[in-house]
């Protein structure tokens, strides 16, 4: 089991930046395309973008041209560069290995315990 460990949320204004890490323990991060999810309150968790192993990238429209995700597989973490937020960023953020299900990627391990993003002035 691959535990999982995200962090750099903070509270931020509109139009501010961030960026988070997710740092994966054991030695086979590098085998698995990795994912960042969101999750506002009183909303469902859902992928934000994801990065294979050989470094292709893919965004949910809400977030395309103002995150990029990246991976060290030296270090073992993912990263989410946040630009240009706006309020409605505001969510607790995971990451998590990816998997293909019958019809959508779906996440492999045990959530971690995720990292709080607030936009707001």
């Amino acid at each position: 089991q691959v535990q999982l460990v995200e962090s750099g949320g903070d509270l931020v204004q509109p139009g501010g930046s961030l960026r988070l890490s997710c740092a994966a323990s054991g030695s086979i991060f590098g085998s698995f395309l990795m994912g960042w999810y969101r999750q506002a309150p009183g909303k469902q968790r859902d992928l934000v973008a994801f990065i294979t192993v050989a470094g292709t990238t893919n965004y949910g429209d809400s977030v395309k041209g103002r995150f990029t995700i990246s991976r060290d597989n030296a270090k073992n973490t993912a990263y989410l560069q946040m630009n240009s937020l706006k309020p409605e960023d505001t969510a607790v953020y995971y990451c998590n290995a990816l998997a293909w299900g019958s019809t959508n990627w779906v996440p492999r391990f045990d959530w971690g315990q995720g990292t709080q993003v607030t936009v707001s002035s």
